[in-house]
């Protein structure tokens, strides 16, 4: 793989990365909510996640997966699920003055968890892996190490990404002054997930 290969990959990689989506919600969540240790802990759940993405899809089985429709449907589905189930936690959630009392609420092994089931529910991500990867492939180049190259690109750019997130929404923190604009905010990022959950139940397979 050449530089300007894998300069370019990293490129579109982190443009799709910069979109919002249920990771850089989950992430800004977690970091308003629990606090910025909280949302390390998050960030290497969504990581996690991408990374059994990215080994699925190096064996194979993403391919597999992208066409097949009864899989792709029970995955969204029980994402999108899960991501409304969320919205409506959020949306619930008290307000609070202190976010470091807030931030002990849930352990960070928890969060960790949450994060990877949003990754892992995600049937787009996957499908999206195994139709990028072969294009960053170069087939009289050891093919191994070109999808390591290109998975750990991946999965850096995501992380720096997130971290980027969790720092935005360290300093949204920073302008709450009472419960009530806690509420509000609870109450737009639980919309948020929402909005991502229905969006999810919309996608159709390819």
């Amino acid at each position: 793989m050449t530089f300007e290969w894998w300069f370019a990959y990293l490129l579109t990689s982190t443009l799709l990365s910069l979109s919002p989506g249920s990771g850089a919600i989950n992430t800004m969540t977690t970091s308003i909510n629990h606090g910025y240790r909280g949302a390390v802990a998050s960030i290497a759940g969504l990581q996690t996640g991408l990374g059994i993405h990215i080994v699925l899809v190096g064996v194979g089985l993403g391919t597999l997966f992208s066409r097949s429709l009864l899989a792709f449907e029970i995955l969204k589905w029980a994402g999108a699920a899960y991501l409304i189930w969320l919205g409506i936690q959020q949306w619930r959630a008290a307000g609070a003055i202190d976010l470091h009392t807030l931030a002990q609420t849930q352990s960070r092994g928890r969060l960790f968890k949450r994060a990877i089931f949003v990754n892992l529910t995600n049937p787009k991500s996957i499908v999206f892996l195994a139709a990028l990867f072969p294009q960053f492939i170069m087939p009289q180049q050891p093919q191994l190490a070109q999808y390591l190259i290109l998975g750990v690109t991946t999965i850096v750019v995501d992380m720096v990404v997130m971290t980027g997130y969790a720092t935005l929404a360290q300093r949204i923190a920073a302008w709450i002054k009472g419960p009530k604009q806690m509420k509000a905010l609870n109450k737009a990022f639980g919309s948020l997930f929402i909005l991502v959950g229905a969006l999810l139940a919309s996608a159709r397979h390819a």
